[in-house]
């Protein structure tokens, strides 16, 4: 089949740990949620590795911290109050990761266009790159709660692309975990890894088609794979 030249090729991004560093924001907002709870707050360098699996996990995690356990209605009273804290300190630490803004300059001038593919929901997702300066980037933001599924399942990812206007065979998936590395491999859509976000493996044992330390080194990455699946 005939690719479609007309249509841009297309980055699609994950958010937290990829894009974004938000590890200070989600675990202050942790904190508050256990503090304002009675309960112990769980240090940086500890809550930083329970950092990756998404909000209601990290919740989770800080209660088991406390060796609390809660059933799900508490768990989604808390959640929501944790929603509710984490969107109105949507950024007060978080940063993009070096060289994010050089690196879409430098492929939107090549005529790459963007999408976000995220499990944080949309609104805070929206939110965070707006607060960032780069929301307007990103022909699709999508999140956990855009559409009837999330990542692992390769249709979040599909959905994403399509909503974006791009073509699966011209598109090229940048994640920093488990999950975003299967999710592309469900969707068979090639997919660079980042080491500097949120695992609790390294992610080159997920098998990821190119890694990565710096996003100075993504244009190559995608230069490699382009000539090998012939993307762009």
């Amino acid at each position: 089949m005939t690719k479609s030249l007309s249509i841009p090729p297309l980055l699609i991004f994950d958010l937290d740990g990829t894009l974004a560093d938000t590890a200070a924001d989600l675990v202050s907002t942790l904190n508050a949620i256990l503090t304002a709870e009675g309960l112990a707050a769980v240090p940086f360098k500890d809550a930083r590795a329970m950092v990756g699996a998404g909000a209601k996990a990290l919740l989770q995690r800080g209660l088991k911290a406390n060796d609390v356990v809660v059933d799900e209605k508490r768990l989604d009273q808390l959640f929501a109050d944790y929603l509710e804290h984490y969107e109105a300190h949507i950024a007060d630490e978080s940063v993009l990761y070096p060289g994010v803004t050089a690196a879409l300059d430098r492929f939107e001038a090549a005529g790459w266009s963007f999408a976000v593919c995220t499990n944080k929901f949309e609104a805070p997702s929206r939110l965070l790159l707006t607060a960032l300066g780069i929301a307007d980037r990103f022909k699709a933001i999508c999140g956990k709660d855009t559409f009837a599924v999330s990542k692992p399942d390769g249709d979040a990812l599909l959905q994403t692309i399509a909503k974006a206007g791009g073509d699966p065979r011209r598109a090229i998936m940048v994640g920093d975990s488990k999950t975003d590395i299967d999710t592309a491999h469900n969707a068979k859509v090639p997919v660079v890894a980042v080491t500097f976000g949120y695992t609790d493996l390294p992610v080159e044992t997920f098998e990821p088609d190119r890694i990565i330390g710096h996003f100075d080194a993504l244009w190559d990455a995608v230069e490699e794979i382009s000539a090998v699946f012939h993307v762009a």
